[in-house]
């Protein structure tokens, strides 16, 4: 056998066993006549020692060829070490070696195997199944791991059946581009990969399935950013003959169950926001709650002096944000540099201090007295101390502009702790969104989507205020999950097609083998998608999904590693009936 134990498994209690490891070199410190070896797997780490008065003089000759990530094979005793260290979780013992075999020799690698390395992202990415071997990345995916199998638990026990669906699928228009596959044995057709397993689901429900789950990968091409990758993996859910408030009660105990097992926190509340109140007080649909600064809107107490630029704007909008008065102005003047930034948009900043004696000092003091300013400060919730930020212009620009503000003030003032979990139910957000570039209504979520019971009439005559019965669960500022309950009849459903501008032959050519399904018996049916890479990160403390993620693409959607996407030969474009015009 290769090992009697593994690398972070000994401990005082071993001393005098004969013990055999297995691993990689992890560190070498030569004295010459003292030499020892850390030896790394999965599991920790062990220090090996060859000396000239225990070790046969072959063998400490042999020590001194090893290099970093040799894989090597140990035998030996198990000795109390004289320096004991806390570092590991085997500091207190030792291997004295009797037999070292070196299973296969390794090039230095092209930076450190540590907790702290040397190796930048794209060098890392380009030798990943070396930065697998560090703690962090190791660590991160046997947490992903757990979470997964903490999802299968609770979900087996609410009676859900795991269903694997097809990855070879029709292209269908879900909001994002497909990635397509040609299909050799049909000429001139093509599969597309799913986006989400969405029709399988519901034709689940038709199947009689009851309650579905699948931990599956999923597709879209589309621009990336950190915590967006072409390929992802989604807790995907369906449950017939509900309402809503079955769905949220069942997947509110989804998120109780893991963060209780996960993390060790008890979660009571699931307060639930309306979609148009999280965009007024949080100017986005999945607000970070762990913190305040809510939103105050001051058209009625700013526009009545000179001030043209909040006089001219659709809206006039401030947060209070707490303690900031300690700000200095360079501080401020910076802060105003960042909300004009591109990326940020906004064309200035008004700011107010919130001294200790009550008095207001404010960038705009030439337009507004103490008892203005007081008023601002009534409406944002401002104290003594605080400093309020004020932005103006259009509705939802302004809205935006000042969310992305208030996340950035939070991160800066340590209000964003990866400790403290904050989940939040957003509700009835808006069926139809218009689309000012094909002049259309367009599905706020997909055109699977059930509207609100009793608002089906209203998109004949008001289609913009419809609501949507669907739902988004927020935690600390990310949506980890988003579902609805689903159109189940043939009749609604051509409805809906229709409104988001399908002719019938569309429809039926798109989506007519639903609409068959339908007829036959469809229930009552809704579901919700958790984003796996997302939630585990949220739960891990971390920012990027990419850190949970084996072997992620780059922001370009590229494998470095493996130097995918790549070209195909002549022979294989010709077999698949494709010329390329680049």
């Amino acid at each position: 056998m290769y090992r009697s134990h593994n690398c972070g498994e000994l401990r005082i209690g071993d001393v005098g066993k004969q013990v055999i490891l297995s691993g990689w070199v992890q560190r070498i410190k030569n004295r010459g006549v003292l030499n020892w070896v850390v030896v790394r797997d999965r599991y920790g780490t062990t220090q090996l020692v060859f000396d000239e008065e225990r070790s046969a003089a072959d063998l400490l000759e042999q020590s001194k060829t090893l290099g970093r990530e040799f894989v090597i094979q140990a035998e030996g005793t198990v000795i109390e070490r004289e320096s004991k260290t806390q570092s590991m979780t085997t500091g207190d013992i030792e291997i004295l070696v009797t037999k070292l075999t070196i299973l296969n020799a390794a090039e230095t690698p092209p930076f450190t195997i540590e907790d702290e390395t040397d190796g930048g992202d794209d060098l890392r990415m380009k030798y990943r199944y070396l930065d697998i071997r560090r703690n962090p990345v190791k660590n991160s995916l046997i947490f992903r791991h757990k979470v997964a199998m903490e999802v299968r638990t609770y979900l087996s026990n609410q009676d859900f059946i795991e269903v694997e669906t097809p990855y070879l699928i029709k292209s269908t228009p879900e909001g994002a581009r497909d990635f397509v596959v040609p299909s050799r044995m049909n000429e001139g057709q093509f599969y597309a990969l799913p986006q989400s397993p969405q029709t399988f689901k519901q034709l689940l429900m038709v199947g009689g399935m009851d309650k579905y789950f699948q931990i599956v990968k999923c597709f879209r091409d589309e621009d990336l950013r950190a915590d967006r990758q072409p390929e992802f993996t989604q807790i995907d859910c369906e449950m017939a003959f509900v309402e809503q408030e079955d769905i949220l009660n069942t997947f509110e105990g989804l998120t109780r169950h893991l963060l209780k097992e996960i993390n060790g926190v008890e979660v009571d509340k699931f307060p639930r926001m309306l979609y148009e109140d999280a965009m007024r007080l949080y100017g986005n649909d999945k607000p970070d709650i762990r913190f305040g600064m809510q939103f105050g809107e001051l058209n009625e107490v700013a526009q009545h002096k000179e001030f043209n630029v909040f006089n001219k704007a659709e809206l006039v909008v401030g947060i209070a944000v707490p303690g900031a008065n300690i700000f200095t102005r360079k501080e401020i003047d910076k802060l105003i540099d960042w909300v004009k930034r591109p990326q940020v948009g906004a064309m200035g900043m008004v700011y107010v201090r919130c001294n200790e004696d009550g008095s207001y000092k404010s960038s705009v003091d030439k337009f507004y007295d103490q008892a203005d300013l007081a008023k601002w400060a009534e409406v944002t919730g401002a104290s003594a101390g605080d400093l309020i930020c004020v932005l103006s212009g259009e509705k939802d620009k302004t809205r935006g502009q000042l969310s992305a503000l208030r996340m950035e003030l939070a991160e800066r003032l340590g209000l964003r702790n990866p400790d403290e979990f904050a989940p939040l139910w957003v509700i009835d957000f808006p069926l139809l969104e218009w689309d000012e570039e094909s002049e259309r209504y367009h599905a706020m979520h997909h055109p699977f989507t059930s509207p609100k019971p009793g608002q089906i009439d209203l998109l004949t005559t008001k289609p913009g205020e419809v609501k949507a019965n669907a739902y988004d669960l927020v935690l600390n500022g990310n949506e980890i999950g988003g579902g609805s309950i689903r159109i189940h009849d043939k009749e609604t459903q051509a409805l809906m097609f229709d409104y988001l501008g399908f002719t019938p032959e569309e429809a039926k050519a798109q989506f007519g083998f639903l609409m068959d399904a339908f007829q036959y018996g469809a229930p009552p049916h809704g579901g919700i998608a958790f984003g796996l890479d997302r939630l585990v990160s949220i739960l891990g403390g971390q920012e990027t999904i990419r850190d949970f993620i084996a072997f992620p693409k780059n922001n370009s959607g590229r494998d470095v590693m493996i130097d995918a996407p790549a070209p195909i030969d002549n022979e294989q474009l010709k077999e698949l009936n494709l010329k390329l015009d680049l």
